[in-house]
């Protein structure tokens, strides 16, 4: 597989696009980040256990994406254990960002449902995580203003204990 068609797989995968001209490969900042792979595209093979230790996911959560649509479709070895890709890992990571937003599992499973549905839901998709962004900005306006009144407590007690050292 091409470098091309790998990182087309993984924008298909992920839903991501930032635009370009026809024909021009296009990704976004998640898909161009370098994600260093344990092992090299063709030889990602990698059992439960092993996508648990390197994303610090529980096989159980694991197993649980998978169940409610979270995670695509994950081969399986002849034996039936589960074969996870190195384009899963990617998008775990992924996932792993938009939880970190804060966004509802549910939502999240829409999103991972749009992206299988194809290209024409990039606007209900964009919709999604503009929504989550805005959630996000929000969150961190909040989170200013919390750490206002941090340093201005911790001022103060600093401004207390200098005040009775003197003393």
């Amino acid at each position: 597989m091409t470098v091309t068609q790998t990182q087309t797989q993984t924008q298909a995968q992920t839903g991501t696009d930032t635009g370009g001209d026809a024909g021009e490969l296009r990704t976004d900042a998640c898909a161009t980040a370098e994600v260093a792979h344990p092992r090299p595209d063709g030889q990602d093979r990698y059992t439960i256990s092993e996508v648990a230790a390197f994303t610090g996911l529980s096989a159980h959560t694991l197993r649980w994406y998978e169940r409610i649509g979270l995670m695509p479709h994950i081969d399986r070895s002849h034996t039936g254990q589960r074969r996870f890709t190195n384009r899963d890992l990617d998008w775990l990571a992924f996932v792993g960002k938009l939880r970190l937003t804060g966004m509802p599992v549910a939502d999240m499973v829409r999103y991972a449902e749009l992206v299988r549905a194809g290209d024409h839901t990039f606007e209900e998709r964009q919709e999604l995580l503009r929504a989550t962004r805005e959630d996000v900005r929000r969150r961190i306006d909040e989170l200013r203003s919390t750490l206002a009144v941090l340093d201005f407590k911790i001022e103060f007690y600093a401004d207390a204990r200098r005040a009775s050292e003197r003393f």
